[in-house]
């Protein structure tokens, strides 16, 4: 019985390779049917799959087969075009026929246009809503750091608000939070209590900005006045006193009372700082730079100056703010050189190097806030004016002046009493400051 597939006998098999036949004779196209060769020389065996010019495309009683030809389908007429179906260009899967693929293939829509202002204006959105979120947040917590302490309302017989805000501003020699190490590396000494060692009012208006120096040798009038604790209203009985024993005598309430009694000029916002919170704010914001006109000694302060220009860091600053045993005209010199540091401590802190960078923002706010103590009504508004003010007066903006002095009585420095009626005059009407101090 015949095996073979009809009109396929054994007997006209042929030499063939493969299917069990021992012959070296490979099979024809029909087995490799997408390699097509052309026609072979003369002479020539036929390569290796390719049954000669002479043979048949495929063998008697077969089945034509399909060819596939350029991957568009079959080739229905004995063609030997070469297959392709993008494969020899590398696209084996889906052709490159178009932008969808071989044709006759499903088309894949195109990838859009990202939409550029739509992309900016989200982005902006979400900045936006970040900054304003971190914004708020900071304002509370920043705000929930102020010692709001002093209570003004306890101060009697208050002259009558003029135009503009007026902030006293008092640099105490409080010893708060500090160690024995502490005092020693900033040379304070380890006195109990706490007393003035600079006093100043700073003015800020529409026709500029205006820093006075109270010197704290200032002779005063101690006035009737209501104890901070007590309740207790104490009458005036005329004695004078330098004017840094006020707040020795009964706290910032007195300072303020006795301040406004002799002056006429009221009081709106309270300001104190002491020697810890000063030299760590310093330190914060990256130090302060300053030029010194003439270098100078103190034993008592520390300080060890040179002339020109440095940075000081906050050891250093409270030195330089704190000496008076190096001076002539002690008390002046010393109150003119706190105007100079505290107006530079004041545009340092609002530089964009401050401002801009959290790393420093933060400390520098944490620093400050934790060591001020104002008065009840001190918004965290009122204080970014009053450094504001500072700034400006120290950029030239403004004026900076000790109170006017024309004369001493034991050892205390008496007020000019014209000039300082003229001062208070023009700062109670906002008007620009025509008076000069010492």
């Amino acid at each position: 019985m015949n095996d073979w597939p009809e009109a396929w006998s054994d007997d006209n098999r042929g030499p063939r390779y493969g299917r069990g036949s021992g012959g070296t004779q490979p099979e024809g196209a029909r087995v490799m049917r997408q390699v097509r060769r052309g026609p072979v020389p003369p002479g020539q065996r036929p390569a290796y799959g390719d049954p000669g010019p002479s043979a048949p495309p495929y063998s008697s009683g077969i089945p034509q087969q399909p060819s596939y030809v350029d991957g568009r389908g079959y080739d229905d007429g004995g063609g030997y075009d070469e297959y392709d179906s993008g494969y020899n260009s590398g696209q084996v899967y889906g052709g490159g026929h178009g932008p969808g693929g071989s044709a006759g293939g499903p088309t894949r829509a195109p990838r859009p246009a990202p939409n550029w202002r739509r992309r900016i204006k989200w982005t902006a959105v979400t900045l936006v809503t970040v900054l304003a979120a971190t914004s708020v947040a900071t304002y509370f917590w920043a705000d929930s750091k102020l010692r709001r302490e002093v209570d003004l309302s306890k101060v009697i017989d208050r002259p009558q608000s003029g135009s503009g805000t007026n902030y006293l501003i008092v640099g105490s020699d409080s010893r708060e939070g500090m160690t024995k190490a502490d005092e020693k590396k900033l040379h304070t000494g380890a006195a109990e209590g706490k007393r003035t060692d600079s006093m100043m009012i700073l003015h800020v208006g529409d026709n500029g900005d205006t820093l006075i120096s109270l010197p704290r040798d200032s002779d005063v009038q101690i006035p009737s006045y209501k104890g901070s604790t007590s309740g207790k209203v104490y009458p005036g009985t005329g004695r004078h006193e330098k004017l840094n024993a006020a707040y020795a005598e009964d706290g910032p309430t007195l300072l303020v009372r006795t301040i406004e009694y002799n002056t006429g000029l009221h009081i709106d916002h309270y300001v104190e700082i002491g020697f810890q919170g000063f030299a760590n704010i310093v330190d914060a914001v990256g130090g302060v730079q300053i030029t010194i006109d003439k270098g100078f000694k103190d034993k008592w302060s520390g300080a060890d100056f040179k002339a020109g220009k440095q940075t000081l860091n906050g050891q250093q600053a409270l030195a330089f703010v704190r000496t008076r045993h190096a001076f002539a005209a002690s008390d002046l010199q010393r109150t003119k050189n706190q105007q100079k540091f505290l107006s530079a401590l004041a545009h340092q802190v609002a530089t964009p190097s401050t401002v801009l960078n959290p790393f420093r923002l933060y400390p520098t706010m944490g620093a400050g806030l934790d060591s001020l103590i104002v008065d009840k009504d001190m918004s965290l508004w009122d204080l970014g004016s009053m450094f504001w003010a500072m700034k400006g007066v120290n950029g030239g903006d403004g004026t900076s002046m000790n109170m006017p002095i024309s004369g001493s009585t034991g050892g205390n420095l008496v007020w000019d009493k014209a000039k300082v009626k003229t001062l208070v005059n023009e700062l109670n009407n906002d008007q620009k400051v025509t008076v000069s101090g010492n």
